[in-house]
């Protein structure tokens, strides 16, 4: 008789993010960044991988590609020897899609509601709908990285080395407040660059509620979530 399927052995929402997670569950947004930004004369702002990645394969696009290819295969080895392969199962990646589009859409109605409905500019160049998915993938990775991982989570521990909060009304509003400011941070630096989009304050709100969001989701839900909830955002903005 067949053993019956464990309940750990299911894929749910409510399982919890972990670094293993995190990583498994972003490997293809990460290989499809990097393969795809090659072709392009642009790249995210926040990415500093590729000029690094170009440089360790001497400028050669085939070699970038294949070094791309075996950092993933690397990682997907490493999993399997560290007997985690399962973490690999195509009904995880379905999940956090699907729990991605949820969010996205939420987070659209939220900021809609807030300012209105703000055109937040047409795919990026004139490569069109690929740069627009290539360039939603970087964002969704690496801003969050920076943005979330970065200034939101290491920040706040940061500030609460420097001065723990003795209090519940300090434990809640110091996180609160420095959501607030990171998520003001995050969407000014839309405007700042090359690429930049020119100021305006109904977009700059907009942006900024949906930086909001994304705070909300990492904190809650972690890394992978947000990311894919970035990238698929950013995919119906700048593709759909």
């Amino acid at each position: 008789m067949a053993d019956p399927i464990r309940p750990s052995d299911e894929p749910t929402l409510s399982e919890g993010s972990d670094p293993w997670s995190d990583l498994v569950l972003t490997l293809p947004i990460f290989v499809g960044y990097h393969l795809g930004v090659i072709f392009l004369p642009i790249r995210n702002a926040a990415d500093i991988v590729t000029r690094e990645l170009v440089a360790l394969a001497g400028h050669n696009m085939a070699a970038y590609g294949g070094l791309t290819l075996a950092i993933g295969l690397v990682f997907v080895m490493v999993l399997g020897l560290a007997g985690r392969g399962h973490a690999l199962r195509w009904q995880r990646f379905a999940l956090i899609a699907a729990e991605g589009v949820l969010y996205a859409v939420a987070m659209r109605a939220v900021a809609s509601y807030v300012v209105g409905n703000v055109t937040l500019g047409p795919p990026v160049g004139e490569h069109g709908a690929f740069a627009g998915l290539v360039m939603s993938l970087g964002a969704g990775l690496y801003e969050e990285i920076a943005f979330r991982v970065i200034l939101f989570g290491l920040g706040l521990k940061l500030l609460h080395l420097m001065d723990p909060p003795e209090t519940f009304a300090m434990k809640v509003l110091l996180p609160a407040g420095w959501a607030l400011v990171t998520a003001g941070v995050f969407s000014g630096w839309h405007y700042v660059g090359a690429l930049g989009d020119p100021f305006a304050l109904d977009s700059f709100v907009f942006r900024w509620v949906c930086g909001l969001v994304f705070v909300v989701i990492y904190a809650f839900r972690g890394f992978a979530p947000v990311v894919w909830t970035h990238v698929l955002y950013d995919v119906w903005v700048l593709v759909l």
